[in-house]
């Protein structure tokens, strides 16, 4: 197998934002190239962690690259969104820090087996972060209806043109099954008034349909609610977004769950009972800098949103 990598984005960032405690209990849900649980292990000789995630390539990987903190560390495969059943598995109650990386991998993107990416032309249309998982992009481009393929363009790509191309998905796919990345981009680029191309045009429809195969929305707010609530008084959560729909609904449940009563201001006294939950310390995301983006451009859209814990 060839080493899964993955340039751990914001790095110094996020182990300063998780601020390391003694003794304390980390959980990195989207282990990848475990870059940022490496950091996590070797920042205090006195933490462990509990790490996740879906690619079971990522937790071999992962279990040769932590090798030298031994005893120290617990991997499942498994969605972060089972967390509960994760960490009840781990004998974990609560947590000293929560890091998410939304980021596909370096190693995702540029195997052309796993058919990531629009520029790979031969590669399958796969994009299973799981690929024990049943549902790959061919079966989204080749079966799904077109006012369901028009819905996951406009939503989850932001997709300007998403009409145009699902016309061309469904006209070529009657030709015959759309198959390769190559496929799917040169449809895309097709679709698009030529004034609009660009090299990356196919990007947001490869992230419509990526979101779509891995379920990466279903159910994210609620989760981000209950690992906060996983946390210690004092526990932080780091969470690093690379596109806005993610970044969005993180912003909402931290807003949420950073505010007291949210009963009607016309009532006299507070009948909700709601109390705050959080203290949110990045009021702006904080992004790459310029020397990162530099050196790692999928920094680029990078956005780390940090969040304490406090007292009940």
């Amino acid at each position: 197998m060839e080493t899964f990598y993955h340039r751990p984005v914001m790095l110094g960032e996020v182990i300063a934002g998780l601020d390391i405690k003694d003794g304390g209990i980390y959980f990195d849900g989207t282990l990848g190239g475990s870059g940022h649980s490496y950091a996590i292990l070797a920042a205090n000789p006195t933490v462990t962690l509990v790490g996740t995630d879906r690619d079971r390539e990522a937790i071999e990987a992962s279990e040769k690259r932590l090798a030298p903190f031994e005893g120290r560390f617990r991997l499942y495969h498994s969605n972060y969104k089972d967390f509960a059943d994760v960490l009840d598995r781990a004998g974990v109650d609560k947590l000293d820090g929560v890091l998410l990386d939304y980021g596909i991998s370096s190693h995702q993107v540029d195997d052309e087996d796993r058919g990531f990416s629009y520029r790979s032309a031969a590669a399958p249309l796969d994009m299973r972060m799981d690929r024990e998982s049943p549902l790959t992009a061919k079966e989204v481009v080749n079966t799904y209806p077109a006012d369901r393929l028009l819905r996951i363009l406009r939503e989850y790509g932001e997709e300007t043109f998403a009409s145009a191309i699902v016309r061309t998905i469904v006209r070529e796919r009657e030709k015959g099954e759309i198959a390769t990345c190559g496929q799917l981009a040169k449809i895309v680029e097709e679709s698009i008034p030529p004034k609009f191309r660009s090299a990356a045009c196919a990007r947001q429809t490869f992230q419509a349909i990526r979101i779509e195969v891995n379920g990466e929305l279903e159910g994210l707010g609620e989760c981000l609610k209950g690992l906060i609530r996983r946390l210690k008084p004092g526990g932080r959560i780091c969470i690093l977004t690379f596109h806005s729909l993610e970044d969005r609904i993180v912003k909402q449940v931290f807003r949420e769950l950073a505010s007291d009563c949210v009963c009607p201001k016309n009532l006299p006294v507070c009948v909700c009972g709601k109390k705050r939950e959080i203290e949110i310390l990045t009021n702006k995301p904080i992004t790459a800098s310029e020397e990162e983006i530099s050196e790692n451009s999928r920094s680029k859209s990078a956005k780390l949103r940090i969040a304490a814990k406090i007292e009940a």
